[in-house]
């Protein structure tokens, strides 16, 4: 409560000689109006509600309610790919750590989400090189050292990616993957189904410039033979094209999409994108970059996966890439004598592209149901 005021006030008082005197006293008198009320600061609670009332409101202005239920999937989806690169270093790591798949005294397995880079690059905010310190902090307090990373995914790939608590452990996974030693699988959706359901796609890949209105690079293949006259011939192979080897096999299918399981047993960039776009001709759903050669466009999908999916063709560039890294089988390493199994579950909006296009999972694990 603010102090009053004080007025001055003139007493006259009687005195006990001959003569009276005068004496000035000070008694409290409040001058607090409401035109000087309005004029104090404002402390630190009521500036705080005020700040969050202006907040709340300029979010509503800006987030309206939608009613139109595509409108509403649209707009989940813009939410879900932009999400990653607003938050803060800090409150990444500590969602990264809620999503530990595993870890021991060599080795902290995480759940990668979607849209979150490994590495910097132009444009990138945030990445996962960046939070690795923090991290470790989170998960084995201040003075744990950085992890290491040991591997790379896509940026717009998801699952199970692993990292070392010191150099020596990662050098030694990063060998494991060099040599081929590590058994990875991989989920994806696809649009079309491949013919046959299950099979190898063993075609080079090499990365190309594209020739058209905007001029860009990719990966494509590098076949080893071609038709000619109806007689297959060998081909030169370029000196730039990498060996690429695929296995892939149809979980549960559709008229016009896929659940598969993918084994790379190659690690060329962008490899499984490449091969069931360009080799077999089914792209990855939420692929924008490899469902055409020629131009750089959002996907162009048939009017029925469209309407199971709730989007318009013009809003198919929210779609993200439904490519999962499903697990890895790490073999014995330093102390421990037997393989390490890692699986990471699926990501929400993967299980919900599942039920819409009435694809089933091939077992009904309950975690794997509520992700």
């Amino acid at each position: 409560m603010a102090a009053p005021s004080w007025g001055v006030l003139r007493l006259r008082v009687r005195g006990s000689g001959r003569g009276g005197g005068s004496l000035l006293c000070l008694v409290p008198k409040p001058f607090c109006t409401a035109a000087a009320a309005a004029s104090k600061p404002l402390d630190a609670q009521r500036l705080a509600e005020k700040l969050r009332a202006q907040k709340q409101e300029q979010k509503a202005k800006k987030e309206p309610e939608l009613k139109n239920p595509v409108q509403r999937r649209v707009h989940e989806l813009v939410r879900f790919t932009q999400q990653l690169q607003r938050v803060h270093p800090n409150v990444l790591a500590k969602a990264l750590s809620r999503g530990i798949v595993h870890q021991d005294k060599d080795l902290v397995v995480i759940n990668k989400p979607y849209g979150l880079p490994v590495h910097g690059g132009p444009g990138v905010k945030l990445c996962i090189s960046d939070v690795l310190p923090i991290l470790a902090k989170v998960l084995h307090g201040h003075k744990a050292e950085p992890l290491h990373l040991c591997h790379r995914l896509d940026k717009e790939t998801t699952g199970v990616m692993v990292l070392a608590r010191d150099k020596e452990v990662a050098h030694q996974v990063q060998e494991l993957f060099r040599t081929r030693q590590v058994v990875k699988k991989y989920w994806a959706i696809t649009v079309r189904v491949p013919v046959p359901a299950a099979g190898v796609v063993d075609i080079p890949i090499v990365e190309k410039e594209v020739q058209g209105q905007q001029q860009h690079h990719k990966m494509t293949l590098s076949p080893s033979y071609r038709m000619d006259n109806g007689k297959m011939v060998r081909t030169r192979t370029s000196r730039s094209a990498h060996v690429a080897v695929t296995q892939y096999q149809v979980l549960s299918s559709t008229v016009s999409s896929a659940l598969l399981e993918l084994h790379p047993v190659t690690g060329v960039k962008h490899q499984l994108r490449v091969h069931l776009s360009f080799g077999l001709d089914c792209p990855i759903l939420g692929d924008h970059k490899y469902s055409d050669w020629n131009k750089l466009a959002p996907q162009k999908l048939s009017a029925g996966t469209l309407r199971k999916l709730g989007l318009p063709q013009s809003k198919a560039r929210h779609l993200p890439l439904h490519l999962h890294a499903r697990q890895l089988v790490l073999p014995a390493l330093g102390s421990r004598t037997e393989e390490l199994s890692l699986v990471c579950r699926l990501p929400h909006y993967f299980v919900r592209s599942l039920s819409r296009l009435g694809l089933e999972l091939p077992s009904q694990d309950p975690d794997e149901q509520q992700s």
